[in-house]
């Protein structure tokens, strides 16, 4: 990571560590700034069949290999998203989100309960996610388990620097 690190020289590079941001910082020089907390999960892929509140549609599509929902009230407006991309039995968990005034209506939990239904029917069988500490609680609530923190850091530096 040191070499990495000192090598690094374009501004906007991401690096993402698994790993305590105690235990990473002390390798990290001047211009290198601190995302917010991940956390790696995984989940063992099971079908279920979420129903969709009332009040909402939800659409689901895949495209070259990337299944996606979208749910959004009955006027057309955007409620919830997500969606996964699938490499052999696995898939990774991208962009879950729900809209601030749509929050704890069950929304979360039919995007990740529909998308890991989604997985599973295309033969997927474990789930990948890096959960932010708001998604976390969602998470561990529908079966995802933590295996480890995330520390993720992209490189700024300042005009002296350069």
């Amino acid at each position: 990571m040191r070499k990495i690190v000192a090598a690094t020289s374009a501004p906007g590079t991401w690096l993402k560590l698994f790993a305590e941001d105690q235990a990473v910082l002390p390798w990290v020089g001047p211009g290198w700034r601190r995302d917010g907390p991940g956390f790696l999960m995984t989940c063992h892929l099971v079908p279920e069949r979420p129903e969709v509140p009332a009040g909402y549609t939800l659409t689901s599509w895949t495209r070259g290999g990337v299944s996606r929902v979208l749910v959004r009230t009955r006027a057309g407006h955007f409620a919830a998203r997500g969606q996964i991309a699938q490499v052999g039995a696995h898939v990774v968990v991208d962009q879950v989100e729900t809209a601030a005034e749509h929050r704890r209506k069950g929304l979360g939990g039919l995007v990740m309960r529909t998308l890991q239904s989604t997985a599973y029917e295309a033969g997927a069988k474990t789930g990948v996610l890096v959960g932010t500490p708001e998604g976390r609680a969602l998470y561990s609530s529908l079966g995802w388990t933590m295996c480890s923190p995330m520390t993720s850091l992209w490189y700024e530096p300042s005009d002296a620097a350069r």
